[in-house]
């Protein structure tokens, strides 16, 4: 009956979808509560509905997103396969379709939960939204508060959260000195801090950290161009 429920919510989400907007915090808590289940098969179809939701309410969700979002990192982690696979394919529709700007804040705080492998899937979710806000987006956001974000996954315990973070970095150098190329010479020299790329990541990290940052980007870069 629960599975019925679930792909009923996943057929309106699909083609009725303005159906279920008077009762859509009503529906996300049942899903959340579902997406619980010790039952494989009513977690994973949970997991669909989830994704589903995602793809046909955007950002209408993003206040009652954290139910779900708990649940699918903590699916996506898990030792099941098929729910692991199910709950990843919904973490990527959720960064596909809900915006960065208004996603990127609902992630951030499992970037320093106490699991890591939580903090890994969370890590992996953010690298791929940052990049959906653009260059613009991403100058607007704030690169500062970005990389410092980046910086701290670098050292985590899972390989996971590092590969994110220095994918996350790679994308944070390459707007910045997109940017960079185009401020005029008068503005660098009065911002010291708007220089190279080294110098912002010295600016704006501690020592240790900006080390680290520049040593990944360094190497990727010598790679490029190797």
């Amino acid at each position: 009956m629960v599975c019925d429920a679930l792909n009923n919510v996943r057929r309106l989400s699909l083609f009725h979808k303005e159906a279920m907007l008077d009762i859509l915090g009503d529906v996300i808590t049942f899903v959340a509560k579902s997406l619980k289940s010790p039952r494989s098969a009513v977690c994973k179809t949970a997991i669909m509905t989830s994704a589903d939701i995602f793809s046909a309410y955007n950002d209408l969700i993003i206040d009652s997103l954290d139910p779900l979002l708990v649940q699918l990192l903590l699916k996506s982690s898990q030792d099941k396969r098929f729910v692991c696979e199910a709950a990843e394919k919904a973490l990527i529709a959720m960064t596909t379709w809900i915006s960065p700007a208004a996603l990127l804040p609902k992630l951030q705080p499992y970037l320093k939960h106490r699991n890591p492998r939580i903090r890994a899937k969370a890590a992996m979710c953010f690298s791929c939204s940052v990049p959906q806000l653009g260059a613009e987006g991403i100058k607007t956001y704030g690169i500062d508060k970005l990389i410092q974000v980046a910086a701290s996954q670098l050292s985590d315990q899972l390989p996971e959260s590092r590969e994110a973070a220095r994918t996350l970095l790679l994308e944070l150098q390459n707007v910045y000195e997109k940017f960079h190329d185009l401020m005029p010479a008068a503005t660098v020299s009065e911002q010291p801090e708007m220089g190279s790329w080294e110098n912002f990541c010295q600016s704006k990290l501690s020592p240790l950290s900006a080390q680290a940052v520049l040593r990944v980007t360094s190497i990727a870069r010598e790679g490029l161009v190797s």
